[in-house]
């Protein structure tokens, strides 16, 4: 049976929240020509508390956009038949052509799931420059040359391990934190 341990406390994790919004500042200014695009599903949660705290110290609160990328991806027909793939909305009220896009997603591994999202993302429009942030970057199997620009935590981990981002109050999360799964 899989054992899970809490490796980033709710507070640790407001301290990257925090960290990675203030680099944000330090790059794009005020937002006037940058969104943030969360990954659904993961990346959506993160994105949404990033909004958030930039829209704290900016004029305006940063335009935000959920993207699913569930049908660009290249595993999508060699995955096990278990029912048809969980989809969720994409979510785009403003154009991309020539903004600066932060990609936003929860954890970054293989590689897959980014490389799906730039394809979902260009049948949208062609923007200016993408980024990337992803709260924990586990270094280990990566499958595509993608590399996170902006990374709450860089983490080793080995091949049977999982990681997981835990909001409280989404699935049963009594409180916020990153657990390693054995």
């Amino acid at each position: 049976m899989p054992t899970e341990r809490l490796i980033v406390s709710a507070d640790r994790l407001a301290v990257q929240l925090r960290r990675l919004a203030h680099q944000l500042v330090e790059r794009h200014g005020d937002f006037e020509h940058t969104v943030l695009l969360g990954l659904q599903n993961g990346g959506a949660p993160v994105a949404r508390r990033l909004q958030a705290l930039l829209a704290e110290g900016l004029a305006t609160a940063p335009r935000l956009g959920l993207l699913d990328a569930t049908f660009h991806r290249d595993d999508f027909r060699r995955r096990p038949l278990a029912g048809p793939p969980a989809a969720h909305a994409t979510s785009l009220d403003f154009a991309l052509e020539n903004q600066r896009v932060v990609l936003v997603d929860d954890v970054l591994f293989t590689g897959r799931t980014v490389r799906a999202a730039l394809d979902a993302l260009l049948t949208y429009g062609r923007p200016a420059a993408v980024d990337l942030l992803v709260l924990v970057d586990r270094r280990h199997r990566r499958d595509l040359p993608i590399e996170a620009t902006y990374v709450g935590l860089a983490l080793d981990t080995r091949p049977n391990e999982d990681v997981r981002v835990r909001w409280a109050g989404e699935k049963e999360a009594t409180e916020d934190g990153i657990f390693l799964i054995a």
